[in-house]
C-alpha cells in the first residue's frame, strides 16, 4: 500500500525502511528534513485517496498540531495513525473529532525501539474495524509473526502501550535492584558473566536481560560511563493515575516510578527531613555537608 509517514526519527525511519523493504510506497515529511514533502500539505498531495498518514512524532503539541492540520487537509474516508506515545484519552478525543469529519483516527502502540527494523514491532492497534483493516497490510509488514494485534476501539491501542510501558518499569527496576545487591556485596563477582549465564534456562531470562548482558559487555561491569539519571516518557506515570483511578494496587509499577524520580536528585530533601528528625527525636548524629 502507499501511506505517508510523519516523523523520521529512530522509530519512524526505520519503519519506513522496514515497509519500503515489502514493497509498500512511502511518502514522507519531517521537520528536520529528508523527506519527500517539506510540508503535511505537500505531503498529502503527494497521496491518493484513499489517503493514510502514518504520525511518529512526539507525544503532547507536536503529535496535536499535526493532528489538527492532518484534520483540514484529509478528505472523508482518509485515515490518521498516531504510532507515538500519546495518552489514551488524548487519542479518544482525537478520535471524536476526526468522526465528525469521516475522518479515521487509529492509535498504534509501537513498541521494538531501535531493534524493530530487523526484528519487527509490537504494534497494539485501537479504532474502528473499517479502518483497521484497510491499514493491515502496512501492520503486517512491520510486525513480526503474531506480533500484531486489533486490540479493541479507539483509545485502546495506546492504553495498552502505556500498560506494557508500565510493566517495562517495573522489570527494569527489578533488574536494577537485584544486580546493585549483587555489586554491593561481599562476593567479587562478575556482574557481566552471571547477566549472561541467566539467559539461559533462568527464570528470569528475557531480552532486557540480554539487553543487560550488552550493556555490561559494552561499559563494563561498573558502568562507569553512564550517568544514573533515569528520565521517563510519562506512560509510567499515566498507568499510576489509571491504577488509581480504577482502585487498582499497582505498587511496584509505582515504586519503579518513584526510583526514576529519586534518581534525578543530586540531594534528596527528604533524606535532609529524615536526618534531622533522627537527630532531633534521638539525639542521632548528622553529616554536614
Amino acid at each position: 500500500m502507499k501511506l505517508g509517514m510523519v516523523g523520521l526519527g529512530r522509530m519512524g525511519g526505520n519503519m519506513t525502511k522496514r515497509l519500503e523493504n515489502d514493497g509498500h510506497v512511502v511518502e514522507s515529511y519531517a521537520q528536520s528534513g529528508g523527506g519527500t514533502a517539506s510540508s503535511l500539505e505537500e505531503l498529502v498531495g503527494q497521496l491518493e485517496p484513499r489517503r493514510a498518514v502514518w504520525l511518529m512524532i512526539p507525544a503532547g503539541d507536536p503529535t496535536e498540531q499535526a493532528v489538527q492540520e492532518l484534520l483540514r487537509l484529509l478528505d472523508e474516508g482518509d485515515v490518521i495513525v498516531d504510532g507515538g506515545n500519546s495518552n489514551f484519552r488524548d487519542s479518544q478525543r482525537r478520535a471524536g473529532l476526526a468522526a465528525e469529519k469521516g475522518i479515521g483516527y487509529v492509535d498504534a502502540g509501537v513498541s521494538g525501539g531501535i531493534w524493530g527494523l530487523a526484528n519487527g514491532y509490537c504494534l497494539m492497534v485501537g479504532g474502528e474495524d473499517d479502518f483497521v483493516s484497510f491499514l493491515e497490510p502496512a501492520f503486517t509488514t512491520l510486525a513480526p509473526d503474531d506480533g500484531y494485534a486489533h486490540v479493541g476501539h479507539s483509545g485502546a491501542g495506546h492504553f495498552v502501550k502505556m500498560v506494557h510501558n508500565g510493566i517495562e518499569y517495573g522489570l527494569m527496576q527489578a533488574y536494577a535492584e537485584g544486580f546493585d545487591v549483587m555489586n554491593s556485596s561481599e562476593f567479587d563477582l562478575d556482574l557481566h558473566e552471571i547477566a549472561g549465564i541467566w539467559r539461559y534456562g533462568s527464570v528470569v531470562r528475557s531480552w532486557l536481560l540480554e539487553l543487560l548482558h550488552t550493556a555490561l559487555e559494552n561499559e563494563g561491569n561498573e558502568l562507569e560511563h553512564i550517568a544514573g539519571y533515569v528520565e521517563d516518557s510519562g506512560e509510567g506515570r499515566w498507568t499510576v493515575f489509571e491504577a488509581i483511578n480504577e482502585s487498582v494496587p499497582a505498587p511496584v509499577i509505582s515504586a519503579a516510578l518513584f526510583a526514576r524520580f529519586a534518581s534525578r536528585e543530586d540531594e534528596s530533601f527528604a533524606a535532609k527531613i529524615n536526618a534531622a528528625l533522627r537527630n532531633q527525636f534521638g539525639g542521632h548524629a548528622v553529616k554536614s555537608e
